[in-house]
């Protein structure tokens, strides 16, 4: 599968993740959050750019549990609980956060 964006055809597995996290750019994230229905605020913006960051530091993407203990650890208990990233990202904050940010699926989401 694959998308085309500002003329470049980028590939996608079956599921919309970016095959290649070098073809992800921000502009490219509200695109793939409106393919969900979802409008990206900056509240989005803020766990997107984190779980970038964890993956181009830990070389993977964070599942729910890894994503709420590093996320305390930078904002706080308020945003680092599950509710909160849930109200975000109701289609599991992990999977669907590393999706805009052009990330692999994290391995144990289902």
């Amino acid at each position: 599968m694959s998308i085309v964006f500002e003329n470049k055809t980028i590939a996608t597995d079956e599921q919309g993740y970016l095959l290649a996290h070098q073809d992800w750019s921000e502009a490219l994230a509200p695109v793939l959050a409106e393919q969900d229905g979802l409008v990206l605020t900056p509240a989005h913006w803020e766990v997107i750019r984190f779980v970038r960051e964890f993956y181009l530091t830990y070389n993977t993407s964070p599942a729910i549990r890894a994503l709420t203990k590093a996320m305390k650890a930078q904002f706080g208990e308020e945003k680092a609980n599950s509710r909160y990233l849930y109200r975000l990202f109701p289609e599991g904050p992990a999977k669907q956060a590393t999706k805009y940010a052009g990330l692999p699926k994290p391995a144990r989401c289902i």
